[in-house]
């Protein structure tokens, strides 16, 4: 399992013209599912994610993570995370799990992040859905995390 991370000022989410998630100050994750994932990545992730510090504290060092600082979280599922392009110009996406599986790990790591952090303070995108994720990267600062079985 892999996850993009963004610090954002702001984000929010648009299917079929219509926001569907919006937020200001915290964490994007892009969030892109593999074959052989299982729930304990998406627990170890969601984990990382919460913990890592990457916000600043009073004196300008990244120091502090985001259940510290009380900000919100959007998630967006993004198979695309997995393209393999050692090989021509198309990308592949044959590691990426299928849609059943990605779509079930996808909403065990939303609710293991939302046990964490509070459930008023997660936003998601919708699966399987042509999205536009529009934000403001805040740094910049983007950061992959990687779970324990894509090392």
């Amino acid at each position: 399992m892999i996850a993009l991370i963004q610090r954002v000022a702001e984000c929010n989410v648009t299917v079929k013209s219509e926001i569907i998630s919006s937020m200001r100050g915290g964490l994007l994750v892009l969030l892109g599912v593999k074959q052989d994932d299982s729930e304990s990545d998406a627990e170890y992730l969601a984990a990382k994610t919460a913990n890592l510090r990457i916000f600043q504290d009073e004196n300008e060092k990244m120091n502090l993570s985001l259940l510290e600082t009380g900000l919100d979280m959007t998630i967006v599922s993004q198979f695309t995370l997995h393209a393999d392009t050692r090989h021509g110009n198309r990308p592949s996406f044959t590691e990426a799990a299928e849609p059943k599986k990605a779509n079930e790990l996808y909403q065990y790591y939303i609710r293991e992040v939302k046990n964490l952090i509070g459930f008023d303070k997660v936003h998601t995108g919708e699966f399987g859905a042509m999205m536009k994720v529009k934000l403001v990267n805040d740094g910049p600062v983007t950061i992959t995390l990687r779970s324990k079985n894509d090392y």
